[in-house]
């Protein structure tokens, strides 16, 4: 989407990320939960920004040897428009730069949700479920991965 600039997500941001994950998300993070994670070494949070607005967001975090996508949220009325994938792939272009050990990244979606498509087009797969992960509603995750290649 034409105008979209990705950055790093920094502290001034918190407020309205917190609005969008309220606004997407039945059980939505803490501000303490985004706070802990931009504090996070190991942690890359980007943002999606129009007109000094954040759009989007998504965090990535790797624990040990491998990568999770935390969290990756776009406000509803932004949404295929191609944001998402463009914070995804932007993200794990940074993690390629900063970790190239890295080999396989994971992420747990519900079974209902649309952005299973972004993530099959992204490149991930669908690898496993994890029964009554979710609530509010109750509902089961679809953990995918995807092997890194150089």
């Amino acid at each position: 989407m034409e105008g979209i600039k990705l950055r790093r997500m920094t502290p001034a941001d918190l407020p309205q990320v917190l609005a969008i994950e309220t606004e997407c998300f039945s059980s939505p993070w803490s501000i303490r939960s985004f706070k802990f994670e931009i504090e996070q070494s190991e942690s890359i949070f980007k943002t999606a920004v129009l007109d000094e607005q954040v759009v989007g967001y998504v965090c990535l975090r790797t624990m040990l040897d491998i990568t999770h996508v935390m969290n990756l949220a776009v406000l509803p009325q932004y949404r295929r428009k191609g944001i998402g994938i463009m914070l995804l792939k932007d993200a794990l272009l940074e993690l390629r730069r900063l970790r190239p050990d890295i080999k396989f990244v994971t992420l747990e979606v519900r079974e209902s949700s649309g952005a299973l498509k972004l993530y099959e087009k992204a490149g991930f797969a669908a690898i496993g479920k994890r029964k009554g992960y979710y609530h509010s509603p109750d509902e089961d995750a679809i953990i995918m991965g995807m092997e890194i290649v150089e």
